[in-house]
């Protein structure tokens, strides 16, 4: 493995890797940019070909974290850790307050959260050992704390909400085609907006438990995993893993929106453009999707200031996902640039400098 000239590494602050030798851990923590603040972001477990493997996405991931909590006005960097294991055969509570000695030992740094494989569970045990913890469940409703799904998900909806609006000029979705690609907590949960409001479904999942879920419960049409991207829809939503737009991928597209929870959907940089030239709307993946990141941001607040008002701060926060992904089309037609590229220059103009006058938002009303 290489750092400093590994093809994902990109001005990184700091990489550390763990190793549990009682538990089986091992974890790496990407910490990408703490100019605004402590750098927040989930774990994932994945079972990695290898070692690599690991640290490529971890140094996307961490990187995506930087320009999300900068794109939507949160006082916080970005970082990301991965576990490498299966989660099914290799997880155990001790595996995950071993993590928990990994996050402490960066004295604040980077505050975990949970992501792909990782439960509020997890992050129980994590915070045994740990305060730089967030997701952790909350008294009575879950929507201050605890699983950040369901608030992912409703970020998703809005930003895909305007991006129909601003490409197709329409106000509601009923009656549009939506093809959906990975149906776990956040894509199954879109996908129950969706239905309520009319939409159409097209599912497609590794799972196919999950695919039958949706056609019994919403009506949904199954579809097969490499057919997804070629359906006659009007709306293309990736929620499963990143890389999906890619070379391959692009001239199957029939969409004319592309709006999705999936981090890093773009395969490389040079696929930025791609969707543009084709004339496709994409909402930037890290800009609709932070209602996770907002949600657990307000969370830590309540309970480091002893707050009350976090549930109503957050979902005040989630709303203004609209009027942030409308000023970025705005931006981009003015420039005309692609949506991803006006997302990044914004970002970037705020973590680069850390400079929060009149960029951080404040929703604590």
């Amino acid at each position: 493995m290489t750092l400093f000239t590994h093809s994902e590494f990109d001005n990184h602050e700091q990489v550390i890797h763990y190793f549990d030798k009682p538990t089986g851990l091992k974890a790496i923590i990407a910490i990408h940019n703490t100019n605004l603040g402590s750098a927040l972001g989930g774990c994932r477990m994945w079972n990695y070909a290898n070692d690599d493997e690991a640290l490529t996405d971890v140094l996307r991931l961490s990187k995506g974290m930087t320009y999300k909590a900068a794109i939507t006005g949160l006082p916080l960097g970005g970082g990301k850790s991965v576990i490498i294991g299966d989660a099914k055969t290799e997880k155990t509570p001790k595996m995950m307050q071993a993590m928990g000695r990994a996050v402490e030992k960066l004295s604040g740094r980077y505050i975990i959260a949970e992501d792909v494989n990782t439960t509020v569970d997890d992050m129980v045990n994590i915070h045994k050992y740990t305060n730089h913890v967030v997701g952790l469940p909350s008294e009575g409703t879950k929507q201050a704390g605890g699983n950040p799904s369901p608030l992912t998900a409703l970020g998703v909806f809005l930003g895909l909400k305007a991006t129909v609006k601003h490409r197709l000029g329409k106000n509601s979705i009923a009656g549009l085609r939506v093809a959906v690609q990975g149906l776990g907590n956040v894509g199954y949960n879109l996908c129950e907006r969706l239905h309520e409001e009319g939409a159409e479904l097209f599912v497609t999942d590794i799972n196919d438990s999950s695919i039958q879920k949706a056609v019994n419960n919403l009506g949904a049409t199954a579809v097969a995993l490499n057919d997804i991207y070629s359906q006659d829809v009007d709306v293309f939503a990736p929620c499963a893993l990143g890389g999906i737009i890619n070379d391959d991928t692009i001239p199957q597209i029939k969409a004319t929106v592309v709006a999705g929870a999936a981090n890093n959907q773009m395969a490389t940089s040079n696929h930025i453009g791609a969707l543009k030239s084709r004339n496709i709307l994409y909402a930037p993946d890290f800009v609709i999707n932070a209602g996770g990141l907002i949600n657990v941001y307000y969370e830590h607040e309540s309970r480091i200031n002893n707050c009350s008002n976090s549930k109503k701060s957050a979902m005040e926060h989630i709303n203004y996902i609209t009027t942030t992904i409308e000023e970025i089309f705005k931006y981009a037609d003015v420039e005309d640039i692609s949506t991803a590229l006006a997302a990044n220059k914004i970002a970037e103009s705020r973590f680069l400098t850390g400079n929060t006058e009149d960029k951080i938002l404040k929703f604590n009303s």
